[in-house]
């Protein structure tokens, strides 16, 4: 029987039109629907997003919703997958990081894997925060007043809603677990 500790909620997926690590998505998203939830998939264009592995081009997802017409109230937590270009893209969207700015702001969980926290940096919601991320993203991280540290995954529970991070597609089963503790507490 599967688990349905997320009956009835909705979690928002934000990526950029492509640059996306594929495993980063559909990892995630996999672990929300076999608990009972429903992923959404938010961008900053309609259409379709381009996923990658690593630097290989992988599939393509149609996208639900543009970032631009959704509301944080719609919906129960937001992950925010990786890949070097996707969130690299997402940090110079003035919607999208409105969008990921306001549901820091919220009582509401926010997971962020590998270089996704990139997007956090822009929406300026680390400061203060303890988290993890791709090794190289440390520097960003700290210069905009988080904790950084070497962990599988990383849950900060300091500010107005949890913030989960983790490194890479590696971490994901661990990243996947604090999603679902927290989505469906």
């Amino acid at each position: 029987m599967p688990d349905t500790s997320l009956q009835g909620k909705k979690i928002a997926f934000l990526v950029a039109p492509e640059g996306i690590e594929q495993a980063e998505l559909t990892g995630p998203w996999q672990a929300v629907q076999e608990a009972g939830g429903q992923p959404v998939l938010l961008s900053t264009q309609a259409g379709t997003v381009q996923a990658f592995d690593h630097l290989d081009k992988a599939d393509t997802f149609g996208v639900d919703v543009v970032v631009a017409d959704a509301s944080v109230g719609e919906y129960d937590a937001l992950v925010l997958p990786g890949g070097v270009a996707n969130p690299d893209a997402l940090r110079t969207d003035r919607e999208a990081v409105a969008f990921v700015g306001q549901f820091v702001a919220s009582t509401k969980p926010v997971a962020a894997i590998c270089h996704a926290p990139w997007t956090l940096v822009g929406a300026g919601a680390v400061r203060g925060r303890r988290m993890t991320s791709w090794p190289s993203l440390a520097t960003d991280l700290r210069n905009a007043g988080a904790e950084w540290v070497d962990e599988e995954v990383v849950v900060d529970v300091s500010g107005p809603g949890p913030l989960i991070t983790s490194r890479n597609p590696g971490d994901i089963p661990a990243f996947n677990a604090a999603l679902l503790e927290h989505v469906g507490a």
